[in-house]
Parts: structure tokens; sequence; C-alpha cells
């Protein structure tokens, strides 16, 4: 297994933060059939070979993935478009 965590400031309000984690969540439900709910401000989410959680607060985001055996070689790929979308999303 492999993980990824990636943590990242933002000058949003938890409400804005949010709504950016559920874009994000609904794109991959949609791209990769990845499943997803929140508890709080978590947000859990799982598919065949991936599974993590994406937190949420006033000041920063925080997120967790652990690849399953299979998806290890993607894993520069995959941080590459977390970044993008972290970017995107929740810019510095």
């Amino acid at each position: 297994m492999s993980d990824i965590v990636i943590r990242r400031r933002h000058g949003k309000s938890l409400s804005e933060a949010r709504a950016s984690a559920e874009h994000m969540a609904a794109e991959l439900n949609e791209e990769f059939d990845l499943s997803y709910s929140w508890s709080g401000d978590v947000m859990r989410f799982k598919r065949p070979g991936v599974s993590g959680d994406l937190a949420v607060d006033e000041h920063q985001v925080a997120l967790n993935i652990r690849l399953g055996f299979l998806l290890f070689a993607l894993k520069p790929t995959i941080e590459r478009e977390i970044h993008r979308f972290f970017d995107e999303n929740f810019p510095v």
C-alpha cells in the first residue's frame, strides 16, 4: 500500500471549503465511481484500490489517501492531479 498525504491552507470560509470538497467528490464519483459520505467536516471515500478521507476546517484542507498495490504505479500521476485540483479550488 502507498499513502498520499496533502495539507493545504485556504482562505475560504468553512462552508466554501466544504463546497469545494463536495465539488471534488462529485467529479471523482462521476469519473471514477468513487463513493463518499460526510461525517461532520470529514468526507470519507472509497472504491476498489483506493480509500481515504478529506477533512476541512476554517484554515486548511487535509487529504489522506491509501492506494492499493495495483494503483501504486500511478501515485505520481494521482498526486499531480490532486495538486492541480487544490491549486484550482484551494489557492494559497
